[in-house]
Order: C-alpha cells, then sequence, then structure tokens
C-alpha cells in the first residue's frame, strides 16, 4: 500500500444529527410544519446526508461516524443502517461538542477530520471530497452558509481556540472563527457558500421535497 492510500484510510468524516423525534427536533419549523411535519424535514434531510456519504465512500478509504442526539443507538441503527459508528455527542454547546469530536478523532490517529451537519441539503459527496482534499494543504477548511455560520469544518490537528469564545447560531461564528484562524496563522481554504435549512424562512432551499410527507 502507497503513502497516498496510508493517507485516505487515515480520514474522517463525522456526522452531527438528532433523532427525528416530534416536538424535539426542528423545533424552529414546528410554526410552519407542524412537530411531525418538522421532525420529517429533520429525517428527510439526514437520510439525504447519509446518501451523499455513501457516495463519498466509495470513492474515498475513509471512516464514518454519525454523532447523535435523542433516539439511542439502537434506534439510529435501526434508522441510518449498521455500517456507521453511533456516537452520543458530549453534553454542552456545539463548540465543546465539535472539539471533543475533533479531539477523539485525532488521539485515534485520524489526519484529516471533517464535521458537517444535516441542515444543507446542496452539501454533496463532490464537496465533502473537496473538503478532505483540501486538508492536505490547510489547517482548516470552511463551508460557509450564507446565514454567518459554516456547514462544514475540517482540520488536520485540533485548534481549540476555534471553539471557544463563539456566539453559536448567531450571523457571526464564520466571521469570528475566520480571526481566531488568521490570528493563528492557520492557511485556510473555503468551500462554495450554500444555505442552510433553519428557519421557515429557508424553506425554499428544500422545495423540491416531497412536502405531502411533512403535512
Amino acid at each position: 500500500m502507497d503513502t497516498d492510500n496510508q493517507e485516505l484510510l487515515r480520514e474522517r468524516l463525522i456526522i452531527f444529527t438528532r433523532y427525528p423525534e416530534p416536538g424535539k427536533t426542528k423545533t424552529r419549523m414546528i410554526p410552519a410544519l407542524g412537530a411531525s411535519g418538522a421532525a420529517a424535514l429533520q429525517r428527510q434531510m439526514t437520510e439525504h446526508t447519509m446518501s451523499e456519504t455513501r457516495e463519498l465512500k466509495a470513492w474515498r478509504s475513509l471512516s464514518v461516524e454519525v454523532h447523535f442526539n435523542g433516539g439511542s443507538q439502537q434506534l439510529m441503527q435501526e434508522w441510518l443502517g449498521s455500517e456507521f459508528v453511533y456516537r452520543k455527542q458530549r453534553e454542552g454547546d456545539l463548540g465543546i461538542r465539535m472539539t471533543a469530536a475533533f479531539e477523539a478523532s485525532f488521539a485515534a490517529g485520524m489526519t484529516r477530520v471533517v464535521i458537517i451537519g444535516t441542515d444543507c441539503p446542496d452539501l454533496n459527496a463532490k464537496l465533502m471530497s473537496q473538503a478532505l482534499q483540501a486538508l492536505a494543504e490547510h489547517d482548516l477548511v470552511l463551508g460557509p452558509a450564507r446565514d454567518g455560520g459554516y456547514y462544514l469544518i475540517g482540520l488536520r490537528r485540533l485548534f481549540p481556540e476555534l471553539f471557544r469564545g463563539i456566539s453559536w447560531g448567531t450571523s457571526e461564528v464564520r466571521q469570528k472563527t475566520l480571526e481566531i484562524a488568521k490570528n493563528l496563522n492557520l492557511e485556510i481554504a473555503q468551500l462554495s457558500p450554500l444555505s442552510d435549512v433553519d428557519r421557515p424562512e429557508d424553506l425554499w432551499v428544500v422545495s423540491n421535497f416531497n412536502w405531502s410527507r411533512f403535512n
């Protein structure tokens, strides 16, 4: 096995998601879709993300972990399949949870680690692959979300400062992260900007979905 292939085998994709239980997921969508509709949206967007992940695995030799809230490991496996590793997310804010995920992956010997969510339907296997490839020459890769956050973050070693002092869920997340990264003199790569689906006004992004499932 050559060095490049050994490097590929040390890549990891981590997907942050939540078990789609009505009333406990996509709660900001409930006024527009109802509790069951919001959960159905979460379910469909996660299934779409996992479909793109399976396509990525056909191209690259990487490990995949699903870090979840709600439900249980058994429920997650029954829903999304047994080919993935499932881990409960750490308690705390998003920064604490991402720091823990990166820390565990690098401790396990990973050399390129990317974290994504399931709120961005336009995030496809090609973009995920581009992110992993960018880590060959960059310390940090970000997928800019049009709301000011990011839909993807990748590192080749942990920089915990990137996750401290951030007001998560605000329009300043990406800019603050970039400021910290520049202060650390990191080499930064950015992907194409995409739109997240967080609030009812974002539903146009998923207008191609089967809306009868959300009624």
